[in-house]
C-alpha cells in the first residue's frame, strides 16, 4: 500500500495585529522529500498573514508541479460549534461553507495585519444574542456593548455549545469562543478561515477539506485520485515534541506534528487516522461532517 502524501505542510496560525517573527508568530514547516527521496524539513517564519498566505500557495503550486500530494495542517478550527449556522441564517446546504462564506465577508484583514477581528466576533454576537455571547475576550480599550474582555455567563442547554464534539474528546482544547489571553484559537480561527477559503477557491476539486468534503472516514488512494492537497484542522500539542537547542516551541510544535503524521504514513496508518473512532455515535459524525469539523489524531 503506497503512501497517501508525499509532503506534509504544518501551520502554527497567529492572529497577531502587527507584523511578528519568532515566539507566537506564524510558522510553517514544511516535510518533503529531497532529490534523493529523504524527507527533509524546512520551516519559514513569516511576519504578517498576508505573506503567509502568498508562502502557502508557493508552496502548493511547487509541489503541484512535482506531482506532491500535500497534506496541509493548520492549527485553528475549521468549523464552529453546532448551531452557528442556524443562529445566524445563513443560506447554503452545507453549514460549514456558509459560515466560512459569512466570515469571509465580514474579516478585514489588512497587509501589516491590522484586523477586525473582535468587531466580526461583536457582530456576530449582536446577531445571535443582542448581548456579549458567545464570543468573549479583548482588551479593555476594545470592549463594545456586544464583546467584553471576561466571560459573561456559561452556557445554557437553549445556547449555541461552548465547545464542539471535537474539543470535547480533546480534553483540554480551548473553546472557539475565547478570543484573547493564552490558549486562545477564536482569532486565529476568524482571521484563519478566509486564509483557508482562499486556498480552496484556488484550487477547486484539487483540495478538499477534511471532513468536509471528503467524509469522516478512512481514506485510501482512491479516495483522493485527482487530489493535490487534503486540508485538515490539527493539534500540535498532541505530539510532545522537545525543541532542538535555540528552537522556538512553536517551530518544534509543527516540525513534530508533520513528522507524526509522515511516520503513521511509512507504516500506512494514516489513511485510518482520518476515521471516528468506532464507537462515535452517528449523530456526532454527522454534525462533524457538515458543520464542526474535527481535529485530525483526536
Amino acid at each position: 500500500m503506497a503512501r497517501l502524501f508525499n509532503a506534509y505542510v504544518m501551520v502554527d496560525w497567529s492572529a497577531a495585529s502587527k507584523p511578528t517573527t519568532g515566539a507566537d508568530s506564524i510558522w510553517i514547516g514544511v516535510l518533503k522529500r529531497d532529490v534523493r527521496f529523504r524527507f527533509a524539513f524546512e520551516s519559514h517564519n513569516p511576519k504578517t498573514r498576508k505573506e503567509a498566505e502568498a508562502l502557502l500557495n508557493a508552496i502548493l503550486d511547487d509541489r503541484a508541479r512535482h506531482r506532491d500530494r500535500v497534506l496541509l495542517g493548520f492549527d485553528f478550527a475549521l468549523g464552529f460549534p453546532r448551531g452557528l449556522a442556524d443562529g445566524l441564517k445563513l443560506p447554503g446546504d452545507e453549514p460549514w461553507l456558509a459560515v466560512w462564506n459569512q466570515i469571509d465577508r465580514m474579516v478585514t484583514d489588512k497587509a501589516d495585519n491590522t484586523n477586525n477581528r473582535f468587531g466580526v466576533a461583536s457582530e456576530i454576537n449582536r446577531r445571535l444574542t443582542g448581548g456579549p455571547f458567545p464570543f468573549w475576550g479583548c482588551p479593555p480599550r476594545d470592549a463594545l456593548t456586544t464583546l467584553q474582555p471576561k466571560r459573561q455567563r456559561a452556557h445554557g442547554p437553549d445556547d449555541i455549545p461552548e465547545f464542539r464534539h471535537a474539543e470535547v474528546a480533546t480534553k483540554g482544547a480551548a473553546s472557539v469562543w475565547k478570543l484573547y489571553y493564552n490558549g486562545s484559537v477564536g482569532g486565529q480561527t476568524i482571521l484563519g478561515i478566509p486564509v483557508a477559503r482562499r486556498l480552496k477557491l484556488a484550487r477547486g476539486d484539487r483540495l478538499k477539506v477534511w471532513p468536509f468534503e471528503t467524509g469522516w472516514r478512512a481514506l485510501s488512494e482512491a479516495d483522493l485520485t485527482g487530489v493535490e492537497v487534503v486540508m485538515a484542522e490539527v493539534y500540535p500539542s498532541l505530539i510532545k515534541t522537545a525543541p532542538a537547542p535555540a528552537e522556538v516551541k512553536d517551530l518544534a510544535q509543527v516540525r513534530g506534528i508533520a513528522e507524526h503524521l509522515a511516520r503513521l504514513d511509512e507504516q500506512n496508518r494514516l489513511g485510518a487516522v482520518f476515521a471516528p473512532d468506532k464507537a462515535t455515535a452517528a449523530d456526532i459524525v454527522v454534525e462533524a461532517e457538515h458543520e464542526e469539523g474535527w481535529i485530525l489524531g483526536v
